[in-house]
């Protein structure tokens, strides 16, 4: 416990409390020794980081109980490794950086159960980076995250629908195969944008108009 205080720089008494309020797994022992490693080391750091950032301690044990209790990266990319989408590992402070006091362990909780993080010993991976970057951008504007994460889960059903749609619409056909719907994917996408710019177009002139009327 002394040599990894001091690894982390900090004292044996603070190393105690951060144990007594479980923000690092216990060590592994045997008999009356108990072994640290680097995993316990990282998250020490981890946790002297976020509260550099700001964050408070019990900020901080929701967010490494949410953590330890994730989807791990095995489970997430069994599901099939996206072909377009590329992944991204994170610290929890590199989240934090993203994220800032909205890094909640509910919030952590939500997207690990939509299925955007995973995580990889000591890191977390988000399953997509246009995904990740987008989620931020949104929270800077100052949309809410737990709204953001709501928002995805709704299209993700729309998309699922899309989806489906297009693979009928391709394997339906005599002869068709996976490789024909791979192949017909940018097509899919292709309409899938088109048909949002406009319905956007769309929003953006209803809402200019009653805009102008009740102004």
């Amino acid at each position: 416990m002394e040599e990894l205080a001091g690894m982390a720089g900090i004292t044996v008494r603070t190393l105690r409390f951060y144990r007594e309020r479980k923000l690092i797994p216990p060590p592994r022992r045997e008999g009356r020794i108990a072994w640290y490693d680097d995993t316990h080391l990282a998250r020490l750091r981890t946790i002297s980081a976020l509260l550099e950032r700001g964050h408070t301690l019990s900020g901080i044990a929701e967010l490494a109980e949410a953590f330890d209790q994730g989807r791990h990266v095995g489970e997430l990319l069994g599901l099939g490794a996206p072909t377009e989408e590329v992944p991204v590992h994170l610290s929890p402070e590199e989240l934090a950086d993203h994220f800032g006091d909205q890094a909640t362990s509910e919030n952590l909780s939500a997207a690990l159960d939509l299925g955007y993080l995973a995580t990889d010993g000591g890191e977390i991976v988000h399953i997509s980076r246009r995904l990740l970057d987008a989620s931020a951008a949104l929270v800077r504007e100052g949309v809410p995250l737990a709204d953001v994460l709501a928002a995805g889960r709704r299209v993700r059903e729309h998309a699922e629908a899309l989806a489906a749609l297009f693979t009928d619409l391709v394997l339906t056909r005599p002869g068709r195969t996976p490789e024909d719907l791979e192949r017909l994917r940018p097509l899919a996408k292709a309409v899938t944008e088109a048909e949002l710019s406009m319905a956007l177009d769309r929003r953006l002139r209803k809402s200019t108009y009653e805009q102008s009327q009740n102004g």
